[in-house]
């Protein structure tokens, strides 16, 4: 596997005359968990769907599991998983069901459907749900369905788009530790994210707002960074700190 799973340089994308993300630039290595930090807006989700050849950036250059982002869109979306921020899987369909249909999707061999569906089953703990109607389940059960349906076809490389948005504390804590023990397996991981408290789980972090990054590193690093004289300081106050200092 790449040494690096994402590279991108002067990444861009304009909506008309709207720049959604101005000439960001990062790589993100394999096998650890890399946070995309920012407020509502600021350029996060547009950035992840640039990665995951879902709209073609306007400008730039990056390649994701070793494919161009302009010339391998789809040999990308055959290579990641990605669970995104509304809710994709289908209400009216039992877990056991949305797991069939996205196996069918993700061209997962029928010989090991029955292996992977209990994988999935287990890993997010729907055992005692497997077959109620997936509308009739929590948020945060439906978050842990979606999760394990975009794990179905083993991808190395995971993207979540805001993947603990809405969900109770107590959930939030569960996806992290399933997260990290993804990690442990091999498996990278792309996360969004506008909870600042989350970035504790994430080994390096990009924090971007209005479309360009305002800081890069582990999280202990930007905080030293920007709050040299203030050693208790967390990441929300770092963060209030640098866009303080954006134009």
């Amino acid at each position: 596997m790449h040494s690096e799973a994402v590279t991108v340089t002067d990444l861009v994308k304009r909506f008309g005359d709207f720049t959604a993300v101005d000439h960001v630039t990062f790589t993100v290595r394999a096998g650890e968990i890399f946070g995309f930090l920012g407020p509502n807006g600021a350029g996060k989700s547009t950035t992840i769907r640039m990665l995951c050849g879902i709209i073609t950036p306007t400008s730039g250059s990056g390649h994701v599991a070793g494919f161009d982002l302009f010339r391998q869109p789809e040999r990308i979306k055959e290579s990641i998983g990605y669970m995104s921020q509304k809710f994709s899987l289908y209400p009216d369909l039992t877990p056991m069901e949305n797991i069939r249909f996205y196996l069918g999707i993700y061209a997962v061999p029928p010989s090991s459907w029955k292996a992977r569906t209990e994988w999935v089953i287990r890993a997010t703990r729907l055992e005692s749900v497997r077959h109620r109607l997936t509308r009739d389940l929590p948020p945060g059960w439906r978050q842990r369905l979606a999760l394990g349906c975009a794990l179905l076809h083993r991808p190395r490389l995971l993207f979540l788009d805001e993947p603990t948005s809405g969900v109770d504390p107590i959930t939030r804590r569960h996806f992290w530790e399933f997260i990290r023990q993804l990690t442990e397996e091999g498996v990278t991981v792309f996360v969004t994210t506008h909870y600042m408290d989350e970035a504790r789980h994430c080994d390096r972090i990009v924090m971007i707002d209005a479309g360009k990054i305002a800081a890069i590193g582990k999280p202990s690093e930007i905080i030293q960074k920007t709050l040299p004289d203030r050693p208790g300081a967390d990441l929300q106050e770092a963060f209030v700190a640098l866009m303080r200092g954006r134009p």
